[in-house]
């Protein structure tokens, strides 16, 4: 799913200050000079008074990344990452960890980016894109930096590779605010909105849904940008504690998976720190025991022991030391009944909006904003997004300059379609409850409203505020957007166990007493899968089921064949759907749990690699299970299993000659 709401075109971007790129670089090339930024000199003024105070910088100066090293500067090297980034002096954990999330969507990254060098028409000038308020907004910048010495103040390449976007992106994100100063402690909802043009949702560690892994794996798998932040601790400052965590800062949240240890399972996650080191002391860390003993044959991918930055915890450990998870994705998602990215939710926005201050501390009534509410719907069904334009706040301000409450819309008021009058604000009027969260720059709020009509009245603290305000209005299922990348199918209601596999069987045989392994395919895909296009059962795994439960082997089932078949598919049917963690959707790392659930598998025991390498043959790459994947496991684990006893004559062994061992494995 891709993060930025509209295709950029030049002609679509706000030039920040009027300052225009192509002009500049020309205009340098041709004079043959390094361009100098006079909107953002390289003085004082430009780190600002919170960096500077109590700070020794007489020898501060700005320098080119040339005149810092005798190797050659790289805008990009082998491709951005958030290994890239190391954090400086400036408290702005909060944009490198939105930023380190974002490098996990190359393309996305590309478009804030673009296509820039120091080695093609380099003229000492960069640009770099940033949401605002419903435009994106074109910075242009120069390359000098500041440094005491050949240290940098700020963010700095890695040692050794000599890589400076993130560099150069932080100081366009500091000038497109104000100063280094501005971004010296901030809110990540903030970040993640100004890299992406999302809809931050939040949720709370402390009660959230039990199922955080898959939450946060269906998250990264749509595309979206997820981080995370520790609560303040005993200072206002960040501080490493004695298990290796900061407090009062923010991660990058990398994966989630879900690794074989000991006897079991243990649900894992990974974060990125944006200091590139100090890492996690517990359990599962770099080196440690948890790592050492587990035989998972996704190991060798998952981990590596590198004091980068990045390194695994349990999401139990996580739940307790961290206070807040932020998902930024294009609509919002819901956690509260599990994330579902393929949900359709429809966008009211409204840009460039101004309200006046509201001095007697009543609802501004001449600012409304009336929407529908069509269908119930499961969950929250309305957000509500307000974003103040950064350059319009207060330097100091730490309230968020606006508030809003939403009303229904009763019948002796709905012929009102535009405005509605002053008796409609009676003081007995009540306002719709929801779950919000508020930032510098955003104010967001979920509600669950029944159908009907409702209105949106906002105030400011202030005198005048600019805002962009945007609704999101969640459509109901049968509006729902077939085309998700999101591509599993869900299973119908369960079949009763009772009912006849015969009356099933005639249906769907056109001539004769069996059934081929089309007239199954069809069958299946009608009888047990419901919903939009997805993962169907394709003829080449009807033509293995097949083969699997062809007991006479001619290449057809007969009526017996088939109801032995049907009474193991009403079985997977009902195990998928126990186990699976949203419709339609269940883990390769629950198939041990599918395993010890169903009956026609008792006493089969598979080692736990065997169970790695069935998780490559069945998932997809995201780790997910469809329900013609899950049958065609089953049903083979089931057959060759019991293949094994009736060849084996002590239980230990087979002996077969080259071509039974051919017909076993190329048919059975």
């Amino acid at each position: 799913m891709a993060h930025n709401p509209e295709p950029l075109t030049e002609t679509s971007v706000v030039k920040f200050k009027n300052q225009d790129f192509r002009t500049l670089r020309d205009r340098c090339l041709s004079r043959g000079q390094l361009f100098t930024d006079d909107t953002f000199p390289a003085e004082a003024s430009s780190i600002g008074q919170k960096l500077l105070k109590g700070k020794h910088l007489s020898k501060l100066e700005w320098k080119r990344p040339q005149d810092l090293s005798e190797d050659p500067p790289h805008f990009i090297l082998e491709g951005a990452s958030r290994f890239d980034i190391q954090q400086g002096r400036a408290g702005d954990c909060w944009f490198l960890a939105a930023l380190g999330s974002l490098t996990q969507n190359p393309q996305c990254l590309r478009k804030i980016l673009m296509d820039q060098s120091y080695s093609h028409q380099y003229a000492g000038i960069f640009r770099f894109r940033f949401w605002q308020c419903g435009h994106w907004v074109e910075v242009v910048v120069d390359d000098r930096l500041p440094v005491i010495g050949k240290n940098f103040l700020f963010v700095h390449p890695r040692r050794g590779n000599q890589e400076f976007w993130p560099c150069l992106m932080e100081k366009a994100y500091a000038k497109l605010l104000g100063s280094y100063s501005q971004i010296h402690y901030g809110y990540l909802p903030d970040a993640l909105v100004d890299l992406t043009g999302g809809v931050v949702t939040i949720v709370n560690l402390h009660s959230s849904p039990s199922d955080l892994l898959m939450a946060v794996k269906t998250a990264v798998k749509a595309g979206s940008m997820v981080a995370c932040a520790t609560p303040k601790g005993l200072t206002d400052e960040s501080e490493v504690m004695e298990n290796g965590l900061v407090s009062q800062h923010a991660y990058t949240v990398t994966g989630a998976e879900q690794i074989q240890y000991q006897r079991g399972w243990e649900e894992i996650i990974r974060l990125w720190n944006p200091w590139g080191n100090t890492e996690w002391k517990g359990r599962w860390r770099d080196g440690s025991q948890e790592w050492e003993e587990t035989h998972d044959p996704r190991k060798s991918q998952l981990y590596e022991n590198k004091d980068d930055g990045e390194f695994w915890m349990s999401c139990q450990d996580f739940q307790e030391n961290f206070s807040c998870l932020f998902i930024c994705n294009q609509i919002p998602i819901t956690p509260d009944h599990g994330v579902t990215p393929n949900e359709k939710w429809r966008q009211m926005m409204f840009k460039n909006q101004v309200i006046s201050g509201n001095m007697a501390g009543g609802h501004a009534r001449d600012t409304q904003y009336l929407f529908g509410v069509q269908e119930a719907t499961v969950g929250n069904n309305v957000v509500v997004a307000f974003t103040i334009m950064s350059q319009s706040l207060n330097t100091e301000e730490e309230i968020f300059p606006l508030q809003f409450q939403v009303f229904k819309v009763d019948s002796q008021f709905q012929q009102f379609q535009e405005r509605l009058p002053p008796a409609f604000f009676s003081p007995f009027r009540s306002a719709a409850q929801g779950i919000d969260y508020v930032s510098k720059c955003n104010f967001t709020k979920s509600f669950h409203l029944s159908p009907g009509t409702y209105v949106i009245v906002p105030s400011a603290h202030r005198k005048e505020v600019e805002f962009l305000l945007r609704i999101f209005l969640k459509m109901p299922d049968k509006d729902r957007n077939p085309s998700s990348s999101f591509n599993l199918r869900a299973l119908k209601g369960s079949h009763s166990e009772n009912g006849s596999p015969k009356s099933i069987f005639y249906r769907y045989v056109d001539q004769g007493l069996d059934i081929d392994a089309t007239q199954l395919q069809k069958l299946l895909n009608q009888e047990f899968l419901t919903g939009s296009p997805g993962d169907t059962f394709s003829l080449d795994q009807c033509q293995s089921i097949v083969a699997l439960m062809d007991l006479k082997v001619n290449g057809r089932l007969d009526q017996d064949e088939f109801a032995r078949l049907w009474s193991r598919l009403i079985h997977c049917q009902r195990v998928f759907q126990s186990i699976q963690r949203s419709p339609g959707v269940l883990l390769s790392s629950d198939l041990w749990k599918v395993i010890e659930s169903t009956d026609f598998l008792s006493g089969i025991f598979i080692s736990n690699e065997l169970l790695g390498l069935m998780t490559l043959r069945y998932s997809d790459k995201s780790g997910l299970v469809s329900f013609p994947s899950l049958v065609c496991f089953l049903i083979r684990l089931e057959t060759m299993a019991k293949a094994f006893r009736n060849l084996s004559k002590d239980g230990r062994g087979v002996y077969l000659t080259e071509m039974e061992w051919m017909n076993l494995v190329m048919y059975g």
